[in-house]
């Protein structure tokens, strides 16, 4: 049994998408529609930058998810028994799934974005990444940082690898903490808001009301959620846990290991970037992980 993954925002890169869409027609229509739906060139920031605009909120969301999709498109849509994706990268695989449209999500993640920025310019806050440490010596490292600001666990990637999230001093005393009980590193993350805490409640409050004219259907495949790491199965629940997936953590490393629960042993992480395999080998170490970011790797991976 296989399952396709998809990344989530930072994993966008300046050229990415561009040797999928010169050899592949399918990979191109993607960016056309794109072009389309958002009114700018999308293909044209993905290919050949500048980074600055690449990296904004609102256009690495739907660059990342139409990188992906192409991807996907010049695979032949295969077939997968399960789909999954971090953070942003769910609204991929809800699309995979054909439970939300491409031309649904590419808007609804841009205005996803849009709606984080915001949220993050009226609350400024940060995130960073502990290294070393157990789920638990990290929630404990938080709760022991709650009287410095807001500060909450906002990313279980895999075993000794948690993202914390808040106020930049909370934030900072958190990694404090954690040096002292041991951790290898503490890393301030290069993000212009404190995602999955909440600090982004007002981004949540826009993003339900969006999600409620959105046409969402049953998904064909099972796609598990990052707020529960289980299946998100009917439209009002996978309304209500895109909603609430910004102000809460996301579960990757529980969703891993709920898949391979499940019979689940090859793994294709489709999109730029390869953080998903390197926290499968840690999650599940037998599991096989393929990444699926060009023509040489669809080359190699013909006919799954």
């Amino acid at each position: 049994m296989k399952a396709f993954l998809f990344p989530g925002q930072g994993a966008q890169y300046v050229g990415m998408g561009k040797n999928l869409c010169e050899q592949y027609p399918a990979a191109r229509e993607v960016f056309d529609k794109a072009a389309e739906l958002l009114g700018f060139d999308l293909a044209k920031v993905c290919f050949d930058g500048p980074a600055q605009q690449l990296t904004r909120t609102s256009v690495s969301q739907p660059a990342i998810l139409a990188c992906s999709i192409a991807a996907l498109r010049a695979m032949g849509n295969p077939q997968c028994d399960a789909a999954a994706g971090l953070s942003l990268g769910e609204y991929t695989a809800l699309v995979c799934a054909q439970a939300i449209s491409l031309e649904e999500a590419l808007p609804l993640v841009r205005d996803r974005g849009e709606y984080m920025q915001q949220a993050a310019n009226e609350r400024p806050g940060t995130m960073a990444s502990i290294i070393g440490l157990e789920r638990e010596q990290v929630q404990d490292a938080v709760a022991r940082a709650a009287d410095a600001g807001i500060v909450t666990a906002a990313n279980f990637n895999s075993p000794g690898q948690v993202v914390v999230s808040g106020e930049e001093k909370a934030v900072s005393r958190a990694c404090e903490i954690a040096g002292e009980m041991g951790c290898k590193r503490a890393i301030k993350l290069k993000v212009s808001g404190a995602f999955h805490s909440p600090l982004m409640e007002p981004a949540r409050i826009k993003l339900a009301k969006r999600l409620e004219a959105v046409e969402i259907k049953a998904p064909r495949c099972t796609v598990v959620a990052n707020v529960t790491a289980r299946p998100a199965e009917t439209p009002e629940q996978i309304r209500d846990l895109l909603a609430r997936q910004v102000t809460s953590p996301v579960l990757w490393q529980d969703s891993m290991r709920h898949l391979a629960s499940q019979g689940i042993g090859r793994f294709y992480e489709i999109g730029p970037g390869k953080v998903l395999a390197g926290l499968m080998r840690r999650i599940v170490p037998d599991a096989t992980t393929t990444n699926v970011d060009g023509p040489e790797t669809l080359e190699k991976i013909n006919g799954i």
